[in-house]
């Protein structure tokens, strides 16, 4: 059992940016992500991509705000479960909740706090005859150990940031890396691409466009795969194949939980501090709808700030937080180091 003040479901920028606002009020945090890696849709789907309407940053890469928000929160150690899903919960006599996720590992934490986005999201499958069969026997839709792939072949499919950025990082793995896109063009960062233009060109890269997986062979793993190109088939020897197709969103089994949904997403009281109707869980980010709501991480960031002055409320009751700037204040971390302004020397001009 993992004990925790905050359960935070969801480890995008939300999330992660709540855990800073928690431990500002010495409030312990756990995150609890299906994805695994933290950063939820920055990391996976576009984290090349700029963005540009982070305030103080005119411009900041996907991946990067993930990085830095990471070091943001990292004097606070937070706890991480990545690659496991809330599947259900429970609450208990004294108002706190247990959350299982779909592995077994349970949470036990005061406030619950929902961060996941757009919804748990689930990897879009290329529509192939058997490819349920060989889940987990050769096919995988993420990868959470490059080392799994050390020397063996592996196929992968897609056109996006993921797609070119596993190939790239594989050929020092991998015995052999194969990239299939259904067209010529693709859809990723122009450095990525140009980057497996040149490992293609190097032979450390098979590219094979335009072409599509249609088939699939294999006893009791994956063996080989059947290609589409200009019309005809043929068939490939490999001991992965790994379809980077993006992911699908979806509410999952958070839908289950008694709270009050609309339009796939969960409504929260905004005129105070994103409460559900369930008292002691929270909805911050996209994955919460109220009206007016604009779906912008700035705008996460506001509500997470909100929730956990709330969730200091609900675990410390009674007692009264007094609010101080950072830069008066500092901030200290639960790992002991201490960020903080210089102070000012007095000191007379004669």
């Amino acid at each position: 059992m993992i004990e925790t003040d905050i359960l935070i479901i969801g480890a995008g920028p939300t999330g992660l940016f709540a855990v800073f606002e928690a431990g500002l009020l010495k409030l312990k945090c756990h995150i609890l992500d299906a994805l695994p890696q933290a950063g939820g849709q920055l990391s996976e789907l576009y984290p090349k991509k700029p963005i540009y309407d982070i305030p103080g940053f005119p411009e900041v890469l996907a991946g990067d705000l993930v990085d830095n928000l990471m070091e943001q929160i990292k004097q606070f150690e937070p706890g991480f479960t990545l690659g496991e899903r809330a599947e259900t919960i429970d609450k208990q006599e004294d108002g706190s909740f247990i959350v299982t996720s779909n592995e077994g590992t349970q949470f036990h934490a005061k406030v619950i706090a929902i961060a996941g986005g757009l919804g748990s999201f689930e990897p879009r499958k290329p529509l192939i005859d058997g490819i349920n069969f060989y889940e987990n026997k050769g096919i995988k839709y993420f990868i959470k150990d490059p080392e799994e792939f050390r020397d063996k072949r592996v196929v992968i499919a897609g056109g996006g940031d993921s797609a070119l950025d596993w190939s790239i990082f594989l050929t020092d793995v991998a015995s052999e890396v194969t990239l299939i896109h259904r067209r010529n063009e693709f859809r990723g960062a122009l450095d990525s691409v140009e980057k497996v233009q040149e490992l293609k060109d190097a032979g450390k890269i098979r590219m094979i466009t335009p072409a599509e997986v249609v088939g699939l062979n294999g006893a009791e793993h994956i063996e080989s795969i059947v290609i589409e190109e200009n019309g005809a088939t043929r068939t490939i020897e490999t001991d992965y194949f790994i379809p980077l197709f993006g992911l699908t969103p979806k509410l999952g089994p958070i839908g289950n939980w008694g709270l009050e949904i609309e339009k796939n997403a969960i409504k929260v009281n905004n005129a105070l501090d994103y409460q559900t109707n369930i008292p002691g869980i929270f909805a911050i980010g996209d994955v919460n709808t109220y009206p007016g709501k604009l779906k912008l991480i700035l705008c996460g960031f506001h509500e997470a700030t909100l929730m956990c002055q709330a969730a200091y409320q609900i675990i410390n009751p009674g007692k009264r937080y007094v609010l101080k700037y950072t830069t008066v204040s500092g901030v200290d971390g639960f790992d002991g180091t201490r960020k903080e302004a210089p102070k000012a020397v007095v000191k007379a001009i004669v």
